[in-house]
């Protein structure tokens, strides 16, 4: 398989679409799939639209994984490849669990573990949900303390949900349309 189908398929796009995406006429992809090398402005635009180094589209076989090593540590680093209908998954699989806080984290750390998609994305989902986790009950007790009434309790609560149920939507329409997070942390967690 050609360094360019298979970033293209990592990224869910047909021919077309990474066509339409970087300007090169679906032909000309066609032709570097099946053993062309890019050249020039092709290979730089392809890059660009895949949003990947130009040098990696020479390479024949994809890389899953690249270890560095620090001087003075034996430390590996994984390059994975990032497939976006997966990081989506493990993004909204934090939904069904807002209401019991440890499993908005649990369920999507677990299915980053086993669908080996530790990469910046998930580890910034993650971290998202842990904030969250640790914020939601602050602000809640806050609430409570200040002795506003039961009613005003159970629309803080609705706010509270609402707002990660939001959180985790928009970065799931991010990821989809720009390959990118909207809401993420200058920061890891995990």
């Amino acid at each position: 398989m050609s360094r360019l189908k298979a970033f293209r398929e990592q990224q869910n796009l047909t021919q077309e679409e990474l066509s339409k995406k970087s300007g090169i006429s679906a032909r000309t992809i066609q032709r570097i799939e099946t053993g062309k090398e890019p050249k020039g402005h092709t290979r730089r635009v392809l890059a660009q639209a895949l949003e990947i180094e130009e040098n990696e589209l020479l390479q024949k076989e994809p890389k899953q994984e690249q270890p560095e090593i620090s001087p003075g540590k034996e430390e590996t680093k994984e390059v994975a490849l990032i497939n976006y209908s997966l990081l989506k998954l493990i993004n909204l699989s934090s939904i069904p669990f807002i209401i019991i806080p440890p499993l908005n984290i649990i369920v999507p750390f677990v299915l980053m573990l086993t669908l080996k998609q530790k990469n910046r994305f998930t580890k910034q989902l993650i971290s998202l949900q842990i904030l969250w986790t640790i914020i939601a009950p602050i602000v809640f007790m806050l609430g409570i303390f200040l002795k506003l009434g039961n009613e005003f309790t159970m629309i803080f609560i609705i706010l509270i949900v609402s707002s990660n149920v939001f959180i985790i939507l928009r970065n799931a329409i991010e990821i989809d349309r720009n390959k990118k997070l909207y809401y993420h942390l200058n920061f890891n967690m995990i």
